[in-house]
């Protein structure tokens, strides 16, 4: 065994890429991609060519080009719910908004930029709701972020929906800075209202010279308010700023000087990581993830094993199985990602009493020995029927669920098929607060499919008509049951929940385990701590 190689069995394989399953599930993944591509690339147009192009003849970085210029050169850049707001009224894709996780002056950051080609930057209903999903990963990881703000602050049609919840913001910024977690916003252009308060709650602000203007009313409000007419420079500018109200820390030349600023100040604040994963040596897995495309099944329906899933993700394709023999409709064991000790947790079928308890003690297990858990999640949910109910179906399904809300190690959730009814909360769902939580193309998520819910539906109307002794009518019944199956087959889908930020956003399955390393290595920046306090166990 060479030093620091770990002595974890190697998975084998059994796929058959010249089998046709392979070929066709490879063939309808690859067209599953191109919608969620489709759109990726929609999130990357901003205002469109039009107002791209008047930002740019102001002398303006593009709010994409200013993340690129601020991070590490040749760093990963971790992108989160890019496509929030995709295909929802009166929002754009990534609701004006860029956010994600990436490296600067070597320190891992929460990044935030406002999309200043759409509506100045204006913040709709989704984009407050985005912004506040950042705002957790930052607290949840303890990463220091970076604000690039240029706002026109709400927007006022729809203030209705975004005053109230809008406030956490400027909660969420003392309160890190009371949690010792610094922030830093850089001030682009005009910050207005809301938008003035990123600055003034951080604890360092930079502002851009003839560029930045923050003010709490511009000179029309202060106008009609006070009947004072001022311009813009006296009231908000970078220089008053600078020079006279102290509200701006920094004063940049232009915007490569203010990013070279920000990462001057991230330098100095001499950040370390909370924890380190004992040093290993790092084997990129003994299968091509490439095959994942082969592997998964796009329908929900069809199961797949997700050891073949596992061999692709992990270092040197090792796994130490845990009760391989017991409950084997839920996968368990021990492996290195990247070289960062990880427990699985992956759905083989539906959740049965063996299968919960299993995973409940492989739980307790992992934050006995402060190890972070992976799920991989692909569950229709737990089984039902008499002889499983009388058999304690809740009280060992309540068992994972208890373990998987009172774990306090980092976990990882990718959804790579269905996620329905309790399941969802048993494989650490977006209620569990997983640290990150990503799904593949071909995911569904609802309480259950369309079929079931169609065929829960006819049971129901069949035994109510049977009741009231009348007839049933199959042409109304027929009616209703496609409307309710489509309905939940369009509310089910990867792009309608990632729009409505259910999670962190669609990846390629190919990709997963370069996410997975992100997510962890981010997850590092907190210590590392498991628990041996969980509640009752009912048995």
């Amino acid at each position: 065994m060479r030093v620091n190689e770990q002595p974890y069995p190697v998975l084998r394989s059994h796929l058959d890429l010249r089998s046709e399953v392979a070929r066709r599930n490879r063939e309808q993944n690859l067209e599953q991609l191109e919608p969620v591509s489709a759109a990726l690339a929609k999130s990357l147009e901003g205002g469109g060519p039009k107002y791209n192009e008047r930002h740019l003849s102001r002398g303006k970085l593009l709010p994409r080009e200013r993340v690129e210029q601020l991070l590490d050169r040749d760093s990963h850049f971790l992108e989160l719910c890019p496509l929030a707001g995709h295909g929802v009224e009166n929002h754009a894709t990534g609701a004006s908004v860029i956010g994600g996780v990436g490296r600067v002056s070597g320190v891992e950051c929460l990044i935030v930029a406002n999309e200043s080609t759409l509506k100045g930057g204006a913040m709709s209903e989704l984009s407050v709701v985005k912004s506040r999903r950042l705002a957790e990963v930052a607290q949840a990881n303890r990463l220091p972020s970076i604000n690039l703000t240029e706002s026109a602050g709400a927007d006022l049609p729809n203030q209705d929906k975004i005053f109230v919840p809008g406030g956490a913001g400027f909660r969420d910024l003392t309160r890190a800075s009371a949690a010792r977690r610094p922030s830093i916003t850089v001030v682009f252009g005009s910050s207005t209202a809301g938008g003035a308060y990123v600055p003034g709650m951080s604890d360092y602000a930079i502002f851009v010279k003839n560029q930045a203007q923050v003010y709490l009313g511009g000179p029309p409000l202060v106008k009609m308010a006070t009947g004072e007419e001022v311009d813009d420079e006296t009231l908000g500018g970078a220089l008053m700023h600078s020079q006279r109200s102290g509200v701006s820390d920094f004063l940049a030349e232009d915007e490569p000087d203010a990013l070279r600023l920000c990462r001057e100040v991230v330098a100095h604040l001499d950040w370390k990581k909370e924890a380190q994963a004992t040093p290993r040596l790092v084997e990129a897995p003994r299968f091509d993830p490439d095959e994942l495309l082969s592997i998964v099944s796009p329908d929900p329906r069809v199961p797949f094993d997700p050891r073949e899933v596992i061999a692709r993700l992990v270092d040197g394709s090792r796994f130490s199985e845990f009760k391989p023999r017991y409950g084997n409709t839920l996968v368990c064991g021990w492996a290195h990602l990247h070289g960062f000790p990880i427990g699985v947790l992956a759905n083989h079928g539906i959740l049965f009493s063996e299968s919960a308890n299993k995973g409940a003690q492989f739980i307790q297990l992992c934050n006995q020995t402060h190890v972070p858990l992976l799920f991989l999640q692909n569950i229709t949910g737990f089984m039902v029927g008499s002889s499983y109910e009388q058999g304690g179906i809740i009280k060992n399904g309540a068992k994972l669920i208890n373990a998987v809300s009172n774990s306090t190690v980092p976990a990882v959730t990718v959804m790579m098929g269905a996620s329905y009814g309790a399941g969802n909360y048993a494989m650490s769902g977006r209620a569990y607060e997983p640290r990150f939580l990503f799904t593949w193309p071909n995911h569904k998520i609802a309480v259950m499919g369309g079929k079931q819910m169609g065929g829960v539906l006819d049971i129901i109307q069949r035994n109510a008509a049977a009741k009231r002794g009348e007839p049933v009518d199959e042409e109304t019944l027929t009616g209703m049951k496609q409307l309710i199956e489509y309905q939940i087959d369009q509310q089910s889908s990867a792009l309608y929940a990632t729009a409505r930020l259910w999670d962190d956003g669609v990846i390629d399955m190919r990709d997963t385990r370069d996410v997975l390393a992100l997510s962890f290595s981010a997850a590092y920046s907190r210590r590392v701590e498991g628990t041996t306090s969980f509640g009752v166990f009912r048995h």
